[in-house]
């Protein structure tokens, strides 16, 4: 029976096509998945040596760029100064918004080339809810003020205006998934100094995406926003840094209230898992929807991505009917249940034991408010989560990939051996997550 490999990263570029035989190369592989192709990948199945596998890893990264750059989409336009005020746009699939365009300005500030460093670290600013031209020529002079070169700005503009118009809605989130691609692929971004950060509506966007892709950011920093935990799961910002700003008379929408939910949140959470959840949220005194805007950016750039995290939480949940694939190292091959949510605990000892719950997240409102008829605050309920089935990643930055190891799921042993390095796990993990810092080259498959 053939070797199948499903890939989800950008299943959304292109609808899901039928299964392929005809894919017989790397090459033919990473193209065929990055058009949303479910595609043969029996040239994979070869165990590899723990000394080949950096270089496999830089092989198969060099392979999967070529592919990238090589999709019948635009790539961001080349780097120039941001004061440049250069841009480019992407057109949005019309199966997800009709006639949706995003405009976007690319560039840098300050001299790089003093750095020393081949690579900088890379802002992406969600504008506000105001005429959306208004709104983002003020984001690129804002971006211009900011205390934070040398560094990349990705600044877009939101494709459309409207009633319940959002930065996370589905054809946005198909955005960032190419701008991912684009930011990884770009050899002067530092793929482990990519922070996303917005104010008033592009507050509530980062705070949502923020949580939704944390494994691919270093830190966030939503401002004079205030979403509700259920949209924004604070457990999953446990690996980055977490910026949180909003004025203590800023009453609209309970953007106050949902400040200090989140604080109170991520205050339990630190408690419970020391030096995870680093993060600065606060009320700024007297202050409206209006506040000091630059004190953001300097302070995220403070935090490096960690891809590699030997404990993370990981509360999987769609946002505008969509999920993701997966987080850090684990890919989701079959959810336990479609009417709840689902909680994964992954813990990873230094000597081959990885423990890991999966729990079902029931949310059961407990405390509204008057005014806007909001639910401010939730009871989590947890089951054990049965029927679902995953793949866990693994490389030497989690294990010694010359021993062996133990996985347990809810208290059930579900592996013990030997790890074997392949390249089939190598080829998967990088068409799962297009990211050079996340070649595994170990997989197992649990079923629970």
């Amino acid at each position: 029976m053939k070797s199948i490999i499903r890939q989800s990263l950008l299943c959304l570029f292109l609808p899901c096509a039928a299964v392929s035989y005809a894919q017989t190369s790397e090459a033919d592989y990473f193209s065929g998945a990055l058009a949303g192709k479910v595609v043969s990948a029996d040239f994979a199945d070869r165990k590899l040596d723990v000394g080949e596998v950096e270089s496999t890893r830089k092989s198969l990264w060099d392979k999967w760029v070529k592919a990238v750059k090589a999709m019948p989409l635009p790539s961001l336009i080349a780097t120039e100064p941001l004061d440049s005020a250069r841009n480019g746009s992407i057109a949005l699939p019309d199966s997800l918004e009709p006639h949706a365009v995003m405009p976007y300005y690319w560039g840098t500030k300050g001299e790089i080339s003093a750095t020393g460093h081949t690579s900088i670290p890379t802002f992406v600013y969600l504008h506000g809810s105001g005429p959306k031209q208004i709104e983002w020529a003020n984001g690129l002079q804002l971006a211009l003020r900011f205390a934070d070169a040398p560094c990349h700005y990705f600044i877009p503009q939101i494709p459309n205006e409207g009633s319940y118009y959002r930065w996370w809605q589905r054809a946005k989130q198909w955005a960032y998934r190419w701008l991912w691609l684009q930011l990884m692929t770009e050899p002067t971004v530092d793929p482990d100094r990519i922070y996303l950060f917005g104010i008033s509506e592009g507050g509530y966007g980062s705070q949502r995406l923020a949580s939704f892709y944390a494994d691919y950011l270093a830190a966030a920093g939503p401002m004079a926003g205030g979403e509700p935990l259920q949209n924004a799961p604070a457990e999953n910002l446990g690996q980055i840094g977490f910026s949180f700003l909003t004025g203590s008379e800023d009453f609209m929408f309970c953007r106050n209230i949902y400040t200090r939910l989140t604080q109170s949140a991520l205050d339990s959470l630190e408690k419970v898992y020391p030096g995870e959840y680093a993060h600065r949220v606060e009320l700024i005194e007297g202050r409206g929807h209006g506040i000091d805007y630059t004190l953001t950016t300097p302070w995220l750039l403070q935090f490096e991505r960690n891809p590699w995290p030997r404990h993370f939480v990981w509360e999987d949940y769609e946002m505008d009917g969509l999920h993701r694939e997966g987080f850090y190292n684990l890919k989701v091959d079959e959810r336990p249940s479609d009417s709840l949510r689902t909680r994964y605990d992954v813990n990873i000892g230094g000597d081959g034991q990885i423990d890991i719950q999966v729990r079902n997240v029931e949310y059961i409102p407990v405390e509204k408010e008057d005014r806007w008829g909001f639910t401010l605050k939730w009871h989590k309920a947890f089951t054990a989560a049965e029927g679902g089935r995953f793949t866990l990643f693994l490389d030497e930055h989690l294990v010694d990939l010359n021993g062996k190891a133990t996985v347990t799921v809810n208290g059930k042993v579900v592996f013990k051996g030997k790890l074997k390095p392949n390249y089939r796990a190598m080829v998967e993990s990088l068409a799962t997550f297009g990211d050079p810092q996340r070649i595994y080259p170990v997989a197992l498959e649990v079923v629970y």
